[in-house]
């Protein structure tokens, strides 16, 4: 099997490493990739938001599979475009990506297909944000209706900050969404689909702000880690059965089946488990903390949900070990990242024991030397025994690693390897129930 991955980034050098590990796969190619997927895999200089370009590629290179990673090219219709080339396709059409595109849209699903989520208001106007935000109270939390890169959204007890980023969308043209609050600690949980079958992965924990203790803005995500030792016994069979399942099954009547990965971003509060978001792809850094640990081949998976195959996959396996992903980003970031850095100590992290390195915003100089060309600049992904291994073999490779005014933060993982993180209402949970 011959595979085209679409994308830039951390999450797609996941993907194509993964790839390579499947004795089903021939061939990986990768569009337009960075420095590190370029190091393992022919790369094109093709735009991955252009259906035309992206179908044309796949079609010279005989492609079996396409696997679209990030969300603009989906919000572009490049799923469409290239199924309608008669190439399958892991990635949702145009009109399902909408369920990540609009976050309106999504609530309209959820409601329908009866899914918990936190209750919210569509506001288009400053005088509809400012009602919106007195009904529901601190801590106010406002989401851009559309695609934001994970940076979209404010959560905050200061009114007007609330209202100034509301502001800020209505003058771009968009609208937000306002929702209440949902206490309680935050789970990543992918769901794969062929339109109706699902199958999930093992869930994760991603950190979004950019500062230890969850300190400062919002960010694409400074790391990950998955199992989640803490998570409730048969967390992610209620999140198939009362999440994924009935809103699966609702795209479907609705004429516009979903293919790809639903990305369930979920809040375990006090009165049970919440939708917080919907994506239509892979999250990152998710992703990368998550296929490390991933042992079904992955090729073989991906092509099974594109061609409506996915109930003949037998039970997932997974490596007993934990995985912890710790994502090296720019300077500056994520205000305006300065690029074009030097970075080394590549070949000494990803030498060391259970430790590969990912490149996200990675580029080669004229002299064909690793730079830095985004805000994300990549990932050290560490298996261990357990999280605390994990963590202190990601951490040794990080630090193995420079690049001047290099930022990540020191605490992924830190929690749940001391055992502090609680589930409110749960007195005891160990276990995650997603590799039984």
């Amino acid at each position: 099997m011959k595979v085209l991955v679409i994308g830039p980034g951390g999450r797609e050098h996941a993907i194509v490493r993964s790839l390579l590990a499947d004795p089903s796969v021939t061939e990986v190619h990768a569009a337009p990739g960075n420095a590190g997927i370029a190091q393992a895999v022919p790369t094109y200089p093709v735009d991955a938001s252009d259906p035309a370009a992206v179908t044309a590629l796949a079609t010279s290179l005989g492609a079996d599979l396409v696997v679209v990673g990030p969300e603009a090219p989906l919000a572009a219709g490049v799923a469409d475009a290239v199924r309608a080339a008669g190439i399958p396709v892991f990635g949702p059409s145009r009109e399902a990506a909408q369920l990540e595109a609009s976050k309106a849209f999504a609530k309209q699903v959820m409601a329908e297909a009866g899914v918990p989520t936190a209750m919210a208001r569509v506001a288009a106007n400053a005088e509809e944000a400012a009602d919106a935000l007195d009904a529901f109270g601190a801590p106010y939390v406002v989401k851009d209706d559309g695609l934001a890169a994970g940076k979209g959204v404010v959560v905050t007890s200061d009114r007007d900050a609330a209202l100034a980023h509301a502001q800020a969308c209505f003058d771009a043209g968009g609208s937000v969404v306002i929702e209440e609050f949902l206490d309680g600690p935050e789970v990543s949980l992918f769901v794969l689909s062929d339109g109706h079958t699902v199958v999930p992965l093992a869930p994760a924990q991603d950190f979004k702000r950019i500062f230890d203790d969850d300190e400062g803005p919002n960010t694409g995500g400074m790391g990950a880690y998955s199992p989640l030792e803490w998570a409730p016994e048969g967390l992610v069979a209620e999140v198939v059965d009362r999440v994924a399942r009935p809103t699966i099954e609702a795209m479907a009547q609705r004429g516009t089946p979903f293919v790809g990965v639903l990305y369930c971003g979920l809040a375990l509060t006090s009165r049970g488990t919440r939708v917080i978001e919907f994506n239509a792809r892979f999250g990152d850094p998710e992703t990368q903390a998550v296929l490390a640990r991933l042992r079904t081949p992955l090729g073989g998976l991906l092509h099974a949900a594109a061609t409506g195959r996915l109930e003949t996959v037998e039970g997932l396996r997974w490596a007993p070990e934990a995985a912890v992903a710790v994502v090296l980003a720019s300077q500056n970031y994520p205000d305006k990242p300065r690029t074009g850095g030097r970075i080394r100590g590549l070949k000494k992290a990803g030498a060391l024991d259970g430790v590969h390195v990912l490149h996200a915003g990675t580029a080669l100089d004229e002299e064909g030397k690793t730079v830095s060309s985004g805000g994300r600049v990549l990932a050290v992904v560490a298996l261990g025994e357990d999280l605390t291994h994990a963590r202190e073999r990601a951490y040794e490779g990080v630090e193995l690693i420079t690049l001047e005014g290099g930022q990540y933060r020191h605490d992924i993982a830190a929690k749940a390897a001391r055992g502090e993180i609680n589930v409110p209402g749960v007195t005891n949970s160990a276990g995650t129930g997603a590799e039984r």
